[in-house]
C-alpha cells in the first residue's frame, strides 16, 4: 500500500533526526519515496504469473470497504532493522494478508526505516529510535497495489503493475 505525502514527510524528518544523532553506525536507510506497507511479499514471480495473482488480488479485496490503520509506534527487530508500527484497529489488514495466503509467522505490518549492517553502535541506533516520538497519524487505506521489486546496487526500484480499489 502506497504512503500519503503527510506520513513519507514525517519518516523523512524523523529518519534526518536519527542520523544526525547516531551519525557513525553503519546502516543502509530505506528512501521515502520506496517505503510502502507490505501486506504479502510473493518473492521470484514469472512474467506469466502476474495476471493470475492480479485476479487473487481481486478476490482478496473484494466486498471490502476502504479502512483506516494508523503509522505511529518506534521498534526493531532483533536489533537489526528499524521500523515504523502500523495498527489494524478494524482487523482489515489481518484480514487481507489471511485472503492473500497464510504464512507461518504472524503478520506484524510495519515501514522498514532502516536495516543495520553493522553490529558496532548498533544499540545506540536502536535506543535512540524507540525513545524518539513518532506522532501516531491514521491513513486511509484505498486500494492494494501489486508492486514490482528490483533490486540493484542502487538500492531497490518499485513499481507499481496494478492497482486494486476497495469499495465493498
Amino acid at each position: 500500500m502506497e504512503l500519503p505525502h503527510e506520513i513519507r514527510a514525517q519518516l523523512e524528518d524523523h529518519v534526518a533526526r536519527l542520523r544526525k544523532e547516531v551519525p557513525d553506525v553503519a546502516a543502509s536507510w530505506s528512501r521515502v519515496e520506496n517505503i510502502h506497507l507490505t501486506l504479502k511479499f510473493f518473492g521470484n514471480v514469472e512474467v506469466d504469473r502476474i495476471a493470475t495473482l492480479s485476479e487473487a488480488i481481486d478476490r482478496a479485496v473484494k466486498d471490502v470497504a476502504p479502512f483506516e490503520i494508523e503509522v505511529g509506534k518506534t521498534g526493531a527487530f532483533r536489533s537489526q532493522v528499524l521500523w515504523i508500527g502500523v495498527s489494524d484497529p478494524s482487523g482489515t489488514l489481518t484480514k487481507l494478508h489471511e485472503r492473500l495466503g497464510s504464512e507461518d509467522r504472524a503478520y506484524r505490518p510495519h515501514l522498514t526505516i532502516a536495516r543495520i549492517r553493522r553490529p558496532e553502535g548498533s544499540r545506540r541506533l536502536v535506543d535512540a529510535h524507540q525513545q524518539m516520538k513518532f506522532e501516531p497519524v491514521a491513513v486511509k487505506v484505498n486500494e492494494v497495489i501489486l508492486f514490482r521489486s528490483e533490486l540493484s546496487p542502487k538500492g531497490s526500484k518499485y513499481t507499481a503493475i496494478t492497482k486494486h480499489g476497495l469499495d465493498g
